[in-house]
Parts: structure tokens; sequence; C-alpha cells
């Protein structure tokens, strides 16, 4: 390995306190596009099944700078009422790789059965939904690949599995909805190794979709996710999304870590959309953009019709 790798692998490693405590929060595009991840009352809340395959960091150049890949299942169970998802998200730092793999299951509370027309947009009965994910954090910390001599904190790999367990709420009434979570309530409690620190995230967010006219073409959704990790400050996201028919969106976000968010998207046929997003840091870092892509593929109507199937 190069020195200068070697110094930006090191930098990483420092900073590195962030990604263990709770990993970095999802980009824009990825928790509006896979909130199954930080929030498990998603599991099914669409109507259809839908297979997600995401990626990002993967076109950075730099040696071990930020980068993840997740391949996601979400879908109604044959009760309405239940819901399942499943996947997995590897991310990676520097020599740190970071390996997530849960199954997440929601029931929901209907509050009406009279929400029958079939709109574009959005599937969103008044609802309630609770959800539970369990899963397991395979932590991997390849410190001899550094190739530092004499140092007992690079003397040995770091190599760990911690159970995970989270919980998690969603309320969603037509145009409104919010929620609440805790994907990981176990942190390191369970980790089979002492020197590292794994503290719990809290997710909280809020959203308003609204039409931009009276022919409900355009829609916007305005968001706000607030992010909490003990010994960290707080992190918040405000992002703005505006969908064309369910065949273009566009969206715009900035985190209080000074980052802007930026995604574009199309629906390649009923049931394939690619969006694309695009992060720019505000500051100097040894990384200050990345590219990532989203594919997702929902079988049954597909995204033509999010209609509102009967409860």
């Amino acid at each position: 390995m190069k020195r200068v790798d070697i110094v930006i692998a090191i930098i990483m490693l420092i900073g590195n306190c962030f990604f263990v405590s709770a990993q970095q929060t999802p980009v824009f595009a990825n928790y509006n596009y896979n909130t199954v991840i930080i929030n498990p009352a998603h599991a099914g809340f669409d109507p259809s099944s839908e297979f997600t395959l995401s990626n990002r960091g993967y076109l950075n150049t730099v040696d071990g700078s930020p980068r993840n890949i997740g391949l996601l299942f979400n879908s109604p169970l044959k009760s309405e009422k239940m819901g399942f998802g499943a996947g997995v998200f590897s991310d990676q730092v520097g020599v740190t790789t970071n390996t997530n793999l849960f199954a997440a299951y929601s029931y929901k509370i209907f509050f009406d059965h009279n929400y029958n027309r079939a709109r574009w947009w959005s599937y969103n009965p008044h609802v309630l939904s609770f959800g539970v994910t369990a899963g397991a954090m395979i932590y991997d910390e390849n410190l001899l690949e550094l190739g530092i001599p004499n140092d007992p904190n690079f003397a040995a790999n770091i190599n760990t599995v911690i159970p995970t367990v989270g919980l998690g709420f969603l309320y969603n009434r037509n145009h409104l909805y919010l929620g609440f979570s805790v994907p990981n309530l176990l942190g390191d409690s369970l980790s089979s190794e002492d020197n590292i620190n794994i503290e719990t995230p809290y997710y909280a967010y809020v959203g308003y979709r609204f039409f931009a006219t009276r022919f409900e073409e355009i829609l916007i959704n305005p968001s706000i996710l607030a992010k909490y990790v003990s010994g960290a400050p707080a992190q918040f996201d405000f992002n703005t999304m505006v969908s064309y028919k369910n065949k273009i969106e566009v969206g715009a976000g900035y985190r209080t870590n000074s980052s802007i968010n930026l995604l574009a998207g199309v629906y390649l046929s009923d049931h394939l959309r690619v969006i694309y997003n695009y992060n720019q840091t505000v500051r100097n870092a040894p990384v200050n953009n990345t590219h990532g892509i989203i594919l997702s593929y929902r079988l049954g109507d597909g995204f033509r019709n999010r209609g509102i199937a009967s409860k």
C-alpha cells in the first residue's frame, strides 16, 4: 500500500467512531426508496412486492473511500395487515467493512376502509404500522493491511458477529406521514470484542405530500429526517422530492454535516425504476463527492398504479 493510501486509511480509521457508532445515515435517495433499512414498520407498506439493488461510492478513485451496496426485498403478506422485508447491505470505509443481514416484520392497524380511489402517486390509507427487525452485523477491520509495525493497536485484525434487534412505527394519513425507529436496540452488548463501540441510533422523520396543480400531475414531497447517537451532535436532513406521474422524479436536500444531496430518477417501464443520486460535501474532505445508483423492480401492477387494495 502506498504511503498516501496508508495516511488516508488512518484518517478514515480515526473517524470511524461515527461509522461504528451507528453507520452512516443513508443518503436521501437510499432511505426514501429503501425506508425499511431504518424503519421496519415500512415492511410491506406498498401493495406489491419489490426488489431493490443499490450502490454508492464505487466510482470514487481514492482508495479506502466510503462505499456501500445493498439488496432488499419488501412485500405485503397474505393478510394486508402484515408485511415482510429482508435484505443485506454492506458499508466499507478504509479497512473497515460492516455487513448487515436483517429481516423485518410489520403489523398495520387501518383506521378506515373506504379509501378506494386509485391514485398514481401513492398507496396512502389511514394506517398505523408497527415493525420489528432482527439480524446480524458482521464487523471486519483488517488492520494488518495497513502495514503499521510495532503498534499494538494495529497488531491484529478485528472480526466479530453482533446480533441486532430493532423496533419502529409509522403513522400515515393520506398526505402526512411520520415515523420513529431504533434499528439496533442492543448496540454492542452481545459483541465478543471489547475494543469496538457501537452506539444505538435513533431516527425520527416527518413528510407531507401535496400537488402543485389541481390536475394532480406534479407531486411535491418535503421531508425532514433526524438522527441521534449518544456522544455525537444530532444530525438533520432537509429534503424535497418532486414526481411527475410516476414517470420522472427529481430531489434535493441538505444534511447538517455540510453536504448536499441530489437525485434524479426515471421509470423505464411499469415495473422498473432507476434512480441516480449525487452527494457533494461543502467543506474540505478526503472525498468531496459520491455517486450512486438505485434499481427497483416491482411485481404485480408495478409502479403504473399504486391503487388501494381492499382490506
